[in-house]
């Protein structure tokens, strides 16, 4: 049975090992170095209600997490969020990741978010479909914006205002 739910301290080693595996084998990040746990448990600290990390729950196990991120310290962004979203690789295909990307979007709408802002990797296609199908528009793609893995990658613009 798939529970979402806020993410707490608890949940930081999943999180941790989720996060790092896109690290070490995906573009889904441009982190290069997996990250320790204290580095996720600061980030963890960092959201709250206004920016939330929720995560998919499998039965007991959790297999998933999106978060909302501050785009800008600029005020005049104060209504706009970064969304992203992480599952781990035995889960995906199932449709966890619409069910947990439709919880946040659901959640920032009522926060009074305005526009949620997806920065995805060059080849990432079942990332576009996903932000495609949650209704995000591609606004443009910024040509080799990053380096891994001895290339460099373009990253798609998305948006969605809410």
């Amino acid at each position: 049975m798939l529970t979402i739910r806020m993410a707490s301290g608890a949940d930081v080693p999943t999180i941790t090992r989720i996060y790092n595996h896109a690290v070490l084998h995906s573009l889904t990040t441009f982190d290069t170095v997996p990250l320790s746990e204290e580095e996720r448990r600061m980030w963890l600290a960092m959201h709250n209600e206004d920016y939330p990390v929720l995560v998919a729950q499998v039965d007991e196990e959790v297999v998933g997490y999106a978060s909302l991120s501050k785009w800008s310290e600029k005020q005049a962004y104060d209504q706009t969020v970064q969304f992203s979203i992480y599952l781990d690789e035995n889960f995906r295909g199932q449709g966890i990741g619409l069910r947990l990307s439709e919880s946040i979007l659901k959640y920032a709408k009522e926060q009074g978010i305005h526009s949620v802002i997806s920065l995805i990797s060059e080849g990432n296609e079942v990332s576009f479909a996903l932000h495609r199908k949650l209704g995000f528009h591609l606004m443009g793609v910024m040509k080799e914006a990053g380096r891994k893995f001895d290339r460099y990658i373009d990253v798609h613009f998305y948006q969605l205002l809410l």
